[in-house]
């Protein structure tokens, strides 16, 4: 049997990693500044992450839902201690678009109302009400299209205002980063206004944190940058360092009702150990605290090289526009310097998501591997 071909892939083999790099088998080593889709918060191969899955999968690595299992709350009392949400309830589940799937469907019970309002750039998974919500038609089957969607332009608040108004908005989706859109913020007064508007019409609000939370901008979420207190928000990617997990956090205004909700494998004992083990480290090294410092610096460094149209970001959710496609440049960075990074949506947009525990040192390796790229390759962000 063969892999089925969606995949385009480097002729590149990672067989392990420690910190911000990862390592082939003939020893060659590459600096990960893309962190695996953003999933890798607290480094490759963290001593304290191994230990605790380690150990949790050598007792027990699984059982239903359908028995005790305290890991859970321990997950949850330490999710909601160190994000400031400790008064929401947490429902756990395997990935990002099964956290999205559920904050969607919640809502709609919630409200009896079946139309979402989304935003253009915005990518939310590819499960069915979630890639309904995502702004690419290029991935939504024919199957997908049963769920009405509105898209509006980011910031546009008299649009949101018009739609809101219509009665009808089971709930508003917004990434509190959009990722795969290029790093665009929600500016400050847009996000600080929408739950006022969204409740005034009976809309619930949900902060789409899979990509932007769990420390990457410099707080918890993103969202925390500004007064805002969403009615749900979803997680993954940096929740489990690579296992997969993800949660929906909910609000104590929207009560639990037995059973309508499920998952298998969301909350496994062994999916439960990973997300502790990456609160204990991001609390006891501050990494949020260093993923704000060194995104600070290696944004302002990057400005200051001249070389980007645009370097934005908030901590270590970084983009970086070129006049021209980013293609050849990503080659150049990963073959001839061994730097991974990211693409986006816009082809002139390149990301950066390093772990949260980069260190300084890395951040220059990745300025000058920038530099020396740009160079050999007669490139320019800006027109001359």
């Amino acid at each position: 049997m063969q892999l089925y071909d969606v995949y385009s892939l480097y002729p590149i083999e990672p067989v392990r990693g420690e910190g911000s790099y990862v390592f082939t088998a003939d020893g060659e080593r590459y600096l990960d500044f893309y962190g695996g889709h953003a999933v890798i918060s607290v480094g490759h191969a963290h001593p304290h992450y191994v230990k605790l899955i380690s150990e949790q999968v050598a007792r027990l690595g699984f059982y239903s839902n359908s028995v005790e299992n305290p890991l859970q709350q321990e997950l949850a009392d330490k999710l909601g201690r160190l994000s400031g949400l400790d008064d929401y309830s947490l429902f756990l589940v395997s990935s990002g678009a099964e956290a999205n799937e559920n904050a969607l469907k919640l809502a709609s019970f919630r409200t009896g109302r079946r139309r979402v309002i989304a935003f253009r750039g915005g990518f939310h998974g590819r499960t069915s009400a979630a890639v309904n919500a995502t702004d690419n038609e290029g991935i939504k089957a024919p199957i997908n299209r049963n769920y009405p969607v509105t898209f509006l332009e980011l910031n546009d608040l008299d649009a949101l205002a018009r739609e809101l108004k219509k009665g009808d908005v089971a709930a508003v989706i917004i990434e509190g980063i959009q990722g795969i859109g290029g790093i665009h913020i929600p500016e400050k007064d847009y996000l600080e206004a929408l739950p006022g508007l969204c409740h005034a019409n009976g809309t619930l609000l949900i902060l789409d944190e899979v990509q932007s939370g769990y420390g990457r901008s410099g707080k918890f979420f993103a969202f925390q940058h500004c007064d805002v207190r969403p009615d749900i928000v979803t997680v993954a990617k940096g929740m489990g360092n690579g296992f997969p997990i993800g949660g929906v956090l909910i609000a104590p205004e929207i009560p639990a009702q037995k059973g309508q909700l499920g998952t298998t494998f969301g909350g496994s004992h062994l999916a439960c150990a990973a997300g502790i083990a990456v609160l204990d480290i991001m609390e006891n090294e501050d990494l949020i605290g260093n993923a704000d410092r060194q995104g600070e610096y290696l944004r302002h460094a990057l400005e200051e090289t001249g070389l980007f149209t645009n370097v934005r970001g908030q901590g270590l959710m970084i983009g970086l526009d070129m006049d021209e496609p980013i293609g050849e440049l990503r080659k150049r960075l990963l073959f001839e310097h061994r730097v991974f990074t990211g693409s986006a949506k816009d082809p002139n947009t390149i990301r950066l998501l390093p772990p949260l525990n980069v260190t300084r040192e890395a951040c220059e390796v990745v300025i000058d591997a920038f530099q020396e790229a740009l160079v050999a390759g007669g490139q320019s962000g800006k027109n001359h």
